[in-house]
């Protein structure tokens, strides 16, 4: 055989060897699913009423500045509604079929009602007794029976002012909550303790900036001098039966003790992320401070 026979035949013995040894070895785990796949996504839930929904309240703000890329936020809360009304509204429902929802790693919902259950709301109210408990101990089991984690919150503060106190006309139902987290064992974001420190701290004329619209004169000089609200502006238009009336309506809405504009949406929704991981110690890595 010439020599470069012999050549060609040692790299033809050297190809062969190798491919039978490729093939004798243990192959190659799978790759790993990169970081920022949808195994790795979480998903928060927001659940209550306009001081928590899109326009008026903190969830808003709490979503776009306080949860990590890529968590999921999802804002249901509505204006008007009560711990009876979002269920017989079917909102619920749509909650419930959002925490089922497959390929998220873990689904938080942060649920609280109680200014739409206090008396004289027709069609929202409930009895603080018996029903708005039960329908908060409700909501709790629910949310664990579609394998997400509950975390209630007690009502935000309304930011009246009698005397140089705020007045504390959330208290029952921030109690039935504190009661309800208790018994159950679930997370408790004490909101309206926080807020009402808060507003207290600030003072009948500071905390005046929080409010969804601008005050009037009169509302601020009484505020400034005699560290007093007053009650003839306070509160929205009742919400109208046509849909047409209600655009208007909202269009047209006027300073209240209870909505929040920029300002106050982003400072309660700071503290809704800073108690929240306080309550729930595995949501915080997915909580911006």
């Amino acid at each position: 055989m010439g020599h470069r026979h012999l050549v060609l035949a040692g790299i033809a013995a050297s190809c062969l060897a190798s491919l039978a040894s490729a093939q004798t070895q243990t192959p190659a785990p799978p790759a790993q699913a990169p970081t920022g796949s949808i195994e790795s996504i979480n998903k928060i839930i927001l659940v209550g009423d306009s001081t928590t929904a899109t326009g008026n309240g903190w969830g808003p703000m709490f979503c776009a500045h306080h949860t990590t890329h890529p968590t999921a936020c999802l804002n249901l809360a509505r204006n008007g509604r009560s711990s009876g009304s979002f269920r017989a509204e079917g909102l619920w429902d749509v909650a419930q079929r959002e925490m089922q929802v497959e390929g998220y790693r873990e689904v938080f919902v942060l649920i609280g009602f109680g200014h739409n259950d206090q008396p004289g709301k027709p069609g929202r109210s409930t009895d603080l007794e018996i029903e708005f408990p039960e329908n908060m101990r409700r909501y709790v089991e629910e949310i664990r029976a579609a394998g997400a984690t509950p975390i209630l919150f007690t009502p935000l503060t309304r930011r009246l002012f009698e005397d140089g106190e705020v007045v504390r006309d959330l208290d029952p139902w921030a109690d039935v909550v504190r009661r309800i987290a208790e018994e159950t064992g679930t997370p408790l974001v004490d909101l309206n303790e926080r807020s009402r420190t808060i507003v207290q701290a600030l003072g009948p004329s500071v905390q005046n900036m929080m409010a969804e619209r601008p005050a009037s004169p009169e509302v601020s000089a009484a505020a400034a001098i005699d560290g007093e609200t007053l009650p003839a502006e306070t509160g929205r238009p009742d919400l109208p039966d046509t849909p047409e009336d209600l655009r208007i309506a909202k269009m047209n809405s006027r300073f209240d003790y209870t909505h929040l504009g920029e300002y106050g949406a982003k400072l309660f929704a700071s503290v809704v992320a800073a108690e929240v991981v306080k309550a729930e110690p595995s949501i915080r890595s997915i909580i911006r401070p």
